[in-house]
């Protein structure tokens, strides 16, 4: 027996038959329960190992069907549309669902019907029955209103009015059934459940995993459980699937196999594509880098091939020669260049560079991910904005050793090698933004009366004058604790050259005297071809 505890204590979860025969039931108190049978065993009950284990048994279950979905704390939903054929029926398909699962002792009870609410209800309380669709109301009139998944208080409620079976409902006009209930809620989660039992109302449902835009299955004689055999199976799958795809104009971004194999375990792989393809030869290409990941245990007995981010395909003409293309690189062999180096190193490895729209060169460009198309080029730089070849993705600092003021560096040391400056040429002055300045303020109090006085001789007279005029204008407004340091500091841009011909980009961050901190620091950001 399985305990948990509740809000007036321990109370029994789940009984098994031995303790059922001693008149033990589910949601008894601990203590009825021991007074019924002394030498009864318990346990705490493991809900969240329960949920992963369900989980685990929803995603095997996908072999039947690609919609399953979990219902309550002990139930499976698996919905049948579009795969009870391939099994001869819908009787058949529970006999094979029933046979598997007691092969590997999992007790199930299963019911059928063309609404969730109502397959819930039979299985639960009159598990083996099939209803057809429109016999939902003739079906549940004789089942307990605990069928309908409704709360403890609910259904205690209901028993007090002696509406004990469903069919009691249907004949109570529903403003009726509404007023006897203490409130509006649980009025309306007791006729919503109703309504959605007999089909009145639809009942979304949650699969376990995104559910495929086209899937192929192949079930096996017998277990394989050879590399060779895998890819047989794969083979044959991925012509049908991408036949299917071709007859319908179009092509999918992401392909997924899942191979179930006998001892209730699922294993699987996955490949992904820059754009939209169906061609079998890619597919099978890009599988083969990843089908060794696939571990068949004791056997396979049932694949099956996913098609995700399905679209329209691009078609058209080849060019006869290279003369006659639109353009220098053909987007197909480039996408599959991309395809083969993901399913080598990975996902997202391979990345394409776009512009943004920023001052600071490291945030001038990002990168994304690879998705089939190259971005549009970068029109010419302006004169003067050379930019350098290698752009270091943090700029890093260095230690100037001669240094002239307003001037490039004559000597510096990065990376522990000083460097003598013998030609330089700048600077390419870059201005902060400051909207994007957030970080945390240095604070300096001041009297009242002398913020401009004890700010404004530190502002540089050769600096913007519409900057000043604006510092001085915003000082006004200042409150008495007035912050410094968050003010963002223009950098100036210099291209020097060593004495062994390497070239850098260096910048200087801040002016002499600007108020903005102290002295300027020096950058390393680029080096040149």
């Amino acid at each position: 027996m399985l305990v948990e505890t509740g809000a007036h204590g321990l109370r029994v979860a789940c009984a098994n038959r031995a303790a059922q025969a001693e008149g033990v039931s589910d949601g008894l108190r601990f203590t009825d329960a021991k007074a019924r049978c002394p030498a009864l065993v318990s346990e705490d009950i493991d809900r969240a190992g329960d949920a992963r284990a369900l989980a685990d048994l929803g995603h095997w279950m996908i072999r039947f069907s690609p919609h399953v979905s979990v219902d309550g704390l002990d139930g499976l939903m698996i919905e049948t549309t579009g795969c009870a054929h391939l099994y001869g029926g819908e009787p058949a398909m529970l006999e094979c669902v029933d046979m598997l699962l007691r092969c590997h002792d999992i007790p199930v009870r299963m019911g059928l019907a063309s609404t969730p609410g109502a397959a819930s209800a039979l299985a639960r309380a009159k598990p083996g029955t099939c209803l057809k669709p429109g016999t939902e109301m003739a079906g549940l009139g004789d089942l307990p209103v605990s069928a309908l998944r409704l709360s403890e208080a609910a259904q205690l409620l209901l028993r007090r009015f002696g509406l004990s079976r469903i069919g009691q409902l249907y004949g109570i006009e529903r403003g009726s059934l509404a007023r006897r209930f203490r409130s509006a809620e649980m009025a309306d989660a007791v006729l919503l459940r109703l309504d959605q039992a007999l089909g009145h109302r639809a009942e979304p449902l949650s699969p376990l995993r995104p559910v495929p835009a086209h899937a192929v299955r192949l079930a096996c004689p017998e277990p394989i459980g050879t590399s060779e055999a895998i890819k047989l199976g794969l083979e044959r799958l991925a012509h049908t699937l991408c036949d299917d795809l071709a007859n319908r104009g179009e092509g999918a971004r992401g392909f997924t196999l899942l191979a179930f194999r006998s001892d209730g375990e699922v294993s699987g792989t996955e490949i992904s594509l820059a754009r939209p393809g169906r061609s079998v030869k890619h597919v099978l290409r890009l599988f083969r880098e990843k089908i060794d990941r696939i571990d068949p245990g004791f056997g396979v007995d049932c694949f099956v091939l996913e098609a995700h981010r399905t679209g329209p395909m691009e078609t058209g003409a080849t060019a006869l020669s290279g003369d006659l293309a639109p353009s220098d690189t053909d987007p197909v062999m480039l996408a599959a260049l991309a395809d083969r180096i993901t399913a080598k190193l990975g996902e997202g490895s391979v990345c394409v560079t776009r512009f943004a729209q920023s001052h600071l060169p490291e945030r001038a460009d990002k990168l994304q991910v690879f998705e089939g198309a190259l971005p549009e080029p970068q029109s010419e730089p302006a004169p003067g904005r050379v930019r350098p070849i290698r752009l270091l993705s943090r700029p890093e600092p260095i230690e100037v050793l001669a240094e002239v003021p307003d001037g490039p560096p004559q000597r510096f040391v990065w990376r522990r090698v000083a460097r003598r400056v013998t030609r330089a040429d700048g600077p390419e002055r870059i201005s902060p933004e400051w909207w994007r300045h957030t970080s945390a303020p240095e604070t300096a109090t001041t009297p009242q009366g002398s913020r401009r006085k004890w700010l404004a001789p530190k502002l540089d007279p050769r600096a913007d004058a519409d900057l000043i005029q604006t510092i001085k204008s915003d000082l006004e407004m200042l409150p008495e604790t007035v912050c410094l340091k968050t003010l963002p500091r223009a950098r100036d841009y210099y291209r020097v050259e060593d004495e062994e011909g390497r070239r850098y980009w260096v910048f200087r961050k801040g002016l002499y005297g600007d108020g903005r901190g102290g002295p300027p620091e020096w950058y390393v950001h680029g080096i040149f071809a």
